[in-house]
């Protein structure tokens, strides 16, 4: 059955890829709280993001290990305070916790990558306090699945790993359905690169033994729409993007 994460929401998926950078307001920073209030106000119902675990152990919306890249520190997160961050990010659109997103945007739904294996509990346990809202998800099966027992007994929606996609990717290669189903038995969503290196991921016969398998497949990260429209012929379920507000205008 479709988790209620997916169920009635709008197709295609559109998942704003760590919120939206409006065009005429390039200071703001992505995964802030800037961000996700200008993809609520274009009318997106998914925010794609990323969680770490600060120094005072605040579960904090950020996509690096380090500050380098938005701030020009070039400390680890888990190296800082939540307050600290703050302070940085003040200017840059302002920090945001997965608590407080949640709070702030109660009709939106997240999908969480947790990128650090200390965020991995605290991710859990927020999401369970809104599981229908919340999918877990990280390139490390291991931070997915430490996650979701956190969540437990609540149930937040769930995409595949890197090992998971990679035994998805041999089913179709070998074509076999028996394989696809064991490995995305518990899976909601495989969020996918359309290639990886030489290697097309998205081909009609992934879609096709995801889809029996009764996962979506979310294509990451599309930001011309000509491309979007052509994977959604496909039979892609959603895209992931920079520019949900071209997205929307063009798909919906």
């Amino acid at each position: 059955m479709t988790h209620p994460y997916l169920h009635a929401a709008t197709s295609p998926r559109i998942l704003a890829h760590r919120g939206l950078v409006p065009r005429d307001a390039p200071e703001i920073a992505p995964n802030t709280l800037a961000a996700f209030a200008a993809a609520h106000a274009a009318g997106v119902e998914f925010i794609e993001t990323d969680c770490h675990l600060t120094a005072d152990g605040e579960l904090v919306l950020f996509h690096d290990d380090t500050l380098e890249s938005i701030t020009a520190d070039p400390r680890r997160v888990d190296a800082v305070t939540a307050r600290e961050m703050s302070e940085q990010l003040a200017d840059r659109g302002g920090l945001v916790t997965l608590a407080q997103a949640l709070e702030a945007f109660p009709t939106m739904r997240f999908n969480v990558d947790v990128k650090a294996e200390a965020a991995a509990v605290p991710a859990g346990r927020v999401a369970a306090t809104a599981p229908d809202r919340v999918l877990l998800t990280s390139f490390s099966d291991a931070r997915r699945r430490a996650a979701l027992a956190a969540a437990s007994p609540a149930r937040p929606a769930t995409s595949a790993g890197r090992g998971t996609i990679v035994r998805v990717l041999i089913a179709v290669l070998l074509r076999s359905r028996r394989l696809a189903r064991r490995a995305l038995r518990g899976i909601d969503a495989l969020q996918v690169p359309e290639r990886q290196g030489p290697i097309r991921v998205v081909t009609r016969r992934f879609l096709d033994l995801a889809h029996d398998a009764g996962c979506e497949v979310h294509v990451w990260t599309i930001n011309d729409v000509a491309r979007m429209r052509r994977l959604l012929a496909m039979g892609a379920d959603g895209i992931v993007t920079d520019r949900a507000d071209d997205a929307i205008a063009a798909l919906r």
